[in-house]
């Protein structure tokens, strides 16, 4: 059985999100407060555009098309390019829509397991570190 990852929201970094713990083999399941994806870009002005430039702004493994051909592209076609990003990876499926988190609570360790855990030395020498830090 798949573990599964719960991702609050679907917006870019939830997209990645999900897409990377695919590929770790994991079942992701995409939280989504409203009807559909991308975040921010949903709801700005029609006339917002990006403030950085497409090559700087575009998914390693997902070249913007060859129809925008702005440096700069609108809200519109930002939105498009990250719908077309879900669809591609067929990520849609992972993405519970008009699903609002209202509380999260920490299932872990408990504080004093916490305290009892050791730090270890950073060039893996196996002595813990000493009150100093070092």
């Amino acid at each position: 059985m798949k573990k599964e990852i719960a991702i609050i929201g679907a917006g870019i970094s939830g997209l990645l999100a999900c897409k990377y713990t695919l590929s770790k083999g994991f079942h992701p399941i995409v939280l989504e407060s409203q009807s559909s994806i991308g975040g921010a870009w949903t709801t700005p002005l029609e006339i917002t555009k990006l403030q950085t430039s497409k090559q700087l702004y575009q998914f390693s493994d997902f070249p913007w098309p060859s129809s925008v051909t702005e440096v700069f592209p609108s809200q519109h076609q930002v939105l498009e390019y990250v719908e077309a990003y879900a669809h591609h990876f067929d990520l849609l499926r992972h993405i519970e829509f008009i699903t609002k988190v209202v509380s999260i609570d920490f299932e872990g360790p408990s504080d004093e397991e916490m305290r009892s855990w050791h730090l270890w030395g950073w060039r893996w020498t196996g002595e813990p570190f000493s009150s100093k830090g070092k």
